[in-house]
């Protein structure tokens, strides 16, 4: 059915589709709006599942945590602090092997206060065990909630998958998207049946103590089985494209890569601006393309090693920042080219848009321009130099 709808409207009604039977959540911009929406459905008798109210965005992960361990589907959603504050019991929940689906509306964290986007929230999650996938637009974040549960939940996976999507840009805005019938989505998602829960007929213990003799070897499984998510995702790809019918990227997005003497690469919202400005340079003449990410953990090195390997120059941007080293995204496609024998000649790390600073066409063919043989190394992009005297008075202002 197509419906011109606003993004966190959408993401709310994938996730009804869906059925989970505990949704548990606690407000905080730009999130509100999808379990606003939610919560509005459950209180109409329009989804039939719990929604459970609680103090904090730690309490809302706890009882995600406890619905999925006994055996019922789940849902949360959060955003900037609301997410480091909720890590303690992702990082336990990926621990646990729970397939909990988590909505991540990206926001700049604090100090100072901004509301407004970047993706420094969920990138720093990145070793949590959490799955993740971004959006570039309202059809993707929606589609993507549907993976992610099919993915998390399959009996050979069992891994938290979080849906990031843009602040405000995404849930906020309104595209006309193609939301499934309950059908469609029921063939592509059977009922939640995990192999083992927490039941009084069959007693068993979820997340012991577990010494040196045995916990190393839970990380390594993990780590097995994200390199078995990577083979998974296109299948899952291919089954979606047949029961939806439409076709789709689940690791990268290579937009005029091939012969490409430039490539950007990047993940979320700003790929649509990318592929805007490398339209009207390729109308020119100029020979450029857009790699972009959509699985960013795991980290699909070996699709990204072959996007990228011919390309003479390459730009990453990112959205985040490693304080005091590297910015994430760029480490990463870095590490990808260590020790192979084909690479780009140059990679060099653009940081844009942090707290929502606007990413403009111009921002990216200021990006094209510097990009030469002259590697950059976090090369702040929009940067106002007359404000730095100011930044520690931005940190503590009343």
């Amino acid at each position: 059915m197509r419906e011109f709808l606003e993004g966190s409207q959408a993401v709310a009604k994938i996730i009804k589709l869906c059925k989970p039977g505990v949704i548990s959540a606690y407000p905080i911009t730009p999130q509100t709006h999808i379990v606003e929406e939610l919560a509005q459905m459950v209180a109409d008798g329009q989804l039939n599942a719990q929604f459970v109210n609680v103090e904090s965005e730690h309490s809302a992960a706890s009882v995600v945590l406890g619905a999925v361990a006994t055996g019922v589907r789940a849902y949360t959603a959060t955003s900037s602090q609301g997410l480091l504050y909720m890590a303690e019991v992702l990082f336990n929940i990926a621990g646990l092997r729970l397939p909990v689906i988590l909505t991540c509306a990206n926001r700049a964290v604090s100090a100072p206060i901004n509301i407004w986007n970047d993706q420094q929230d969920s990138v720093s999650l990145r070793d949590s065990g959490l799955i993740q996938f971004y959006a570039e637009n309202l059809q993707e974040a929606v589609d993507l909630h549907l993976l992610a549960y099919r993915l998390g939940e399959d009996r050979s996976v069992m891994l938290p998958v979080m849906v990031c999507m843009d602040g405000f840009i995404l849930t906020h805005g309104i595209e006309p998207l193609d939301i499934p019938e309950q059908e469609l989505v029921d063939r592509f998602l059977p009922p939640y049946q995990p192999p083992y829960k927490l039941d009084t007929q069959n007693p068993l213990t979820l997340g012991p103590l577990v010494d040196p003799e045995y916990y190393m070897e839970t990380r390594y499984a993990i780590q097995e089985t994200t390199k078995q998510v990577i083979k998974y995702i296109p299948h899952l790809i291919g089954e979606f494209s047949k029961i939806f019918g439409r076709s789709y990227h689940g690791l990268i997005e290579e937009y005029y890569t091939q012969g490409a003497e430039k490539v950007i690469v990047a993940m979320g919202s700003v790929c649509g601006t990318v592929k805007d400005v490398v339209d009207e340079l390729r109308a020119k003449g100029k020979k450029v393309g857009l790699l972009k990410i959509v699985t960013y953990r795991p980290f699909p090195a070996q699709h990204i090693y072959e996007a990228l390997k011919n390309v003479p120059l390459v730009a990453v941007l990112d959205r985040a920042v490693s304080l005091g080293s590297y910015a994430p995204l760029v480490s990463e496609i870095k590490a990808t080219f260590f020790n192979k024998k084909r690479k780009p000649q140059v990679i060099s790390s653009f940081i844009v848009g942090l707290g929502g600073r606007d990413i403009t066409k111009d921002s990216i063919k200021e990006i094209y321009r510097l990009l030469n043989k002259h590697e950059k190394s976090c090369e702040f992009i929009d940067l106002k130099p007359e404000l730095l005297k100011d930044s520690y008075e931005c940190s503590t202002s009343v």
